[in-house]
């Protein structure tokens, strides 16, 4: 499960280093693109609650597969594209295989480990989604550097077909059946709130927030999606729906509550920090997107070494200060970083490594503590919701330090005036996750939702 999930988050950035070598070779323009990443995030982040349920609906298992099929055939499609409007499209299309596969893996997790043995399961887990993410600009650097852009894409085909191999021959077909119908509109005010907000935070600077087509703005659409997001919230609390999308009862567990509140800062702060300093080290100290990707390798290394470890640490009763600790150093090493970007890049190489210890402390972690004690006919709702989180954090830091940078270096023409003060909104951002962190209870027991995690059904496996 977690090689399909490596390969799905390691999408995420390692369009970044290849954007140059992109806008030569389809004779694209800029905003072309940033949209073959944007397309990318918001097929990835809006469907997520739906596709949890499917999960309990079908099965983990089947809707994980039918999203890898999708996800590789996309990623086919994405590098035979010779143009960037069909390479935008086949990138939301690689989004919404995506969305099919992230719920499944944790739901999984879940499912096939008992609560004592959890956290070691998670720390491979976030092991994966830390180094995933991080990872990117460096595999994207080797492979434009030698291969081309195209190859961003066509390595995904092997490891997709390894990861299909895989799951069909070792993992069970579980099936919750939890779920038995559709909240229809539900879905409807969902999607589309969440897909109207996701798009104008996302191309909001893009459209200098003012008009997108004829009288409609970017500010109207933020408004629709939130008014319509509003509207889903009433349906679901109306209690109308014996299975509602979004079951509202979830966030009286508080961990899980908090836990959303620090996931939208981890993916707001780690998605948010390698948009402006890949962009900075290319474009001021004329880094190759090989070297780029280079001097982030350790980041991605030392964050995969520590989310091992802080998952099985997460099962203690002091859980909750291994996230704390790690926003803190999260919140150092982007603030250290803030002082050195005038000298040689490589002088970054030690914040960097802190950065991805703080990471690494996060993840795992928070995963735990936020779902360990959630009822477990809320899992797959659970997983959907919190996979939002994370990838809506994402979007938000993606979106928020691209506006910075913009507005920042149109007021100074300084590149590296610009990195810094989007830099600096991240280690404002980092105190929220610590807040968010201190908040949660110290103890994960029955307490807080009044019903102990799924003990690990019994799994048949092959000998």
């Amino acid at each position: 499960m977690c090689v399909g999930f490596f390969m799905i988050l390691l999408d995420t950035t390692i369009v970044n280093v290849a954007m140059p070598a992109m806008i030569e070779g389809l004779r694209a323009s800029l905003n072309d693109i940033i949209w073959v990443n944007s397309a990318y995030l918001l097929a990835f982040a809006v469907p997520l609650l739906l596709t949890g349920r499917l999960g309990d609906r079908f099965g983990p298992k089947r809707v994980y597969l039918a999203g890898l099929a999708i996800f590789v055939l996309a990623s086919l499609t994405c590098g035979l594209a010779g143009s960037a409007h069909v390479l935008i499209a086949a990138r939301a299309v690689q989004g919404l295989g995506a969305a099919a596969m992230t719920p499944q893996t944790m739901a999984f997790i879940t499912h096939l480990f008992p609560p004592h043995r959890r956290g070691a399961a998670l720390g491979v887990w976030g092991s994966v989604a830390g180094f995933a993410t991080v990872s990117g600009p460096l595999l994207g650097g080797v492979l434009v550097t030698q291969l081309g852009w195209e190859w961003i894409f066509f390595v995904n085909i092997p490891v997709g077909v390894l990861a299909l191999t895989l799951v069909l021959r070792w993992v069970p077909d579980w099936q919750p059946r939890r779920s038995h119908r559709f909240d229809v509109l539900g879905v409807l005010l969902c999607c589309a709130g969440l897909g109207l907000v996701v798009f104008g935070v996302q191309n909001g600077e893009h459209y200098g927030w003012g008009r997108v087509a004829g009288p409609i703005t970017i500010t109207e659409i933020i408004v629709a999606g939130a008014v319509l997001l509003a509207v889903f919230v009433l349906w679901q609390a109306a209690g109308r729906n014996a299975e509602p999308l979004l079951p509202l009862r979830i966030f009286g567990n508080r961990n899980f509550s908090l836990g959303n509140v620090a996931n939208v800062i981890i993916g707001f702060s780690v998605t948010g920090l390698f948009v402006p300093l890949v962009l900075f080290v290319q474009t001021v100290p004329k880094l190759s997107a090989f070297e780029a990707g280079m001097l982030t390798a350790p980041t991605s290394l030392v964050s995969g070494v520590v989310a091992f470890f802080a998952g099985r640490w997460s099962n203690g009763p002091g859980a909750k200060y291994l996230p704390i600790t790690g926003f803190a150093l999260l919140g150092l090493g982007i603030g250290v970083m803030t002082l050195q970007l005038g000298g040689s890049p490589w002088v970054l190489l030690p914040a960097l490594v802190v950065v991805g210890a703080g990471m690494g402390m996060v993840y795992s972690p928070l995963t735990n503590i936020a779902t360990k004690t959630l009822d477990p006919a809320l899992m797959g709702a659970g997983a959907g919701i919190y996979n939002t989180s994370r990838q809506f954090g994402g979007v938000l830091g993606s979106a928020g330090t691209g506006a910075v940078l913009q507005i920042v270096l149109a007021a100074t023409g300084d590149f590296t005036a610009a990195t810094r003060a989007a830099l600096l909104m991240l280690v404002v951002s980092t105190v929220v996750g610590v807040t968010a962190a201190v908040l949660m209870r110290r103890e994960t027991g029955m307490r807080d939702s009044g019903r102990a995690s799924d003990p690990g059904l019994p799994v048949t496996r092959p000998s």
